[in-house]
């Protein structure tokens, strides 16, 4: 089994930084990508970044040069560091994970929400 657990959500002001951590447990073979996706209000959930057990990121472009994706790999944990947040940024925030146990699957966290407010 696995499980992606997510924590890090919370209230913070416009111009604030926020670190959200997502980690995987259980039993599997190795870990290909782990990523961040996020739906605000009356929108659909979207990509806001990803990064592969390489080390290979990519962003959404509202978020660029403002968030940033990181890895440790030995704790199974993918990190999204939030700088410069805007209300806009609002939303539940999902980790996923690209796990390979005796196939390649996709595992979902609960999500954790963010609000931008002053």
């Amino acid at each position: 089994q696995v499980q992606i657990v997510e924590s890090g959500g919370g209230l913070v002001q416009p111009g604030g930084s926020l670190r959200l951590s997502c980690a995987a447990s259980g039993s599997f073979k190795s870990i290909f990508a782990m990523g961040w996706y996020r739906q605000g209000l009356g929108m659909q959930r979207d990509l806001v970044a990803t990064i592969t057990s390489g080390g290979s990121t990519n962003y959404a472009d509202s978020v660029k040069g403002r968030f940033t994706i990181s890895r440790d790999n030995a704790k199974n944990t993918v990190y999204l560091h939030m700088n410069s947040l805007k209300p806009e940024d609002t939303a539940v925030y999902w980790c996923k994970a690209n796990i390979e146990t005796s196939y390649m699957g996709q595992y979902w966290g609960q999500g954790t929400r963010v609000t931008v407010s002053s």
